[in-house]
């Protein structure tokens, strides 16, 4: 009886995807199929961005919107504004990009079949030059004590890189424009309640040694880093939902990679999954709704 071809090969298994690490590309789509019943969650329902590093990390990357003319007929596409995109719903889908070299998984604040509705505020918090990481937990735990004075209980993640992301859920009730003032809104207050740590100013030369609030990066067409995907840095991050007695005592970002995060995926599960399951956080509500701003 004649074998039916495997419908999916790796070219170049042996390939260093993370020279630094050690990591070939074997390892890496090994790690992604680990990482599949997490990543996907979060990217199985939107448009992908995703960066390419063909020869692995340190050499030229693309990035990578619109679907390729070889991509496999499995793979879900989306069509917007004329761009056709990947959706990556499926762990095929997945490892077949491993197998491209994508490095990185980018994704909106929307889903599909939610596109004008954010399914998170998001507090994007971004370190000027120089600024050691210990800082950035800092600002995120003011930002939690404050946010926790307010009633409103919100999550953080590292961005893998030298960021964090502060997320609230909106239970994909809130208009993008609404999103957009209330986070304007906290911006404004933090920066004002702590003028010493954060800053708006969109101009990096005139941030000075503080850290951007950056409220702007939510909006319609703008993305994030996804949680769970990997980095393209020579450690080989992976972008952490961490809890906040984590941050109290201290964290890095290469405290998570791919050869450490299934082992706390393992132990902790998925700390993330009630932000984006839960309806709108009702101390937000009860902020927005004092404010008038709340309308869906």
């Amino acid at each position: 009886m004649k074998k039916e071809k495997n419908p999916f090969q790796i070219s170049n298994p042996d390939k260093l995807l993370f020279p630094d690490m050690g990591i070939t590309k074997l390892e890496y789509i090994k790690s992604l199929y680990e990482l599949a019943p997490y990543l996907l969650n979060y990217t199985g329902n939107r448009n992908l961005t995703a960066i390419h590093y063909p020869d692995g990390v340190g050499e030229k990357s693309y990035y990578q919107k619109n679907i390729p003319s070889h991509a496999p007929d499995f793979i879900k596409r989306h069509e917007l504004d004329g761009t056709e995109y990947i959706v990556m719903d499926k762990v095929e889908t997945l490892l077949w990009m491993g197998n491209m070299a994508a490095l990185e998984f980018h994704i909106p604040f929307n889903t599909l079949d939610r596109p004008d509705y954010p399914d998170a505020l998001v507090f994007d918090l971004d370190p000027s030059e120089g600024q050691p990481f210990q800082q950035v937990i800092e600002a995120a735990l003011t930002i939690y004590e404050t946010l926790k004075e307010l009633g409103i209980q919100c999550f953080c993640k590292t961005s893998g890189a030298t960021g964090m992301q502060v997320a609230i859920s909106t239970g994909q009730e809130l208009h993008y424009e609404t999103a957009r003032e209330i986070n304007h809104f906290f911006g404004q207050y933090f920066v004002e309640k702590y003028p010493h740590i954060f800053t708006i100013e969109r101009k990096v030369k005139a941030r000075g040694k503080k850290l951007y609030f950056d409220y702007l990066q939510m909006w319609q067409g703008k993305t994030i880093i996804a949680p769970y995907s990997p980095r393209a840095n020579i450690t080989a991050n992976v972008s952490a939902p961490v809890l906040w007695e984590e941050l109290e005592k201290g964290v890095k970002p290469e405290d998570f990679t791919l050869r450490t995060i299934h082992a706390r995926l393992k132990d902790k599960g998925d700390i993330f999954k009630q932000l984006c399951t839960s309806p709108l956080e009702p101390g937000l509500k009860a902020v927005m709704d004092k404010l008038n701003l709340y309308q869906s």
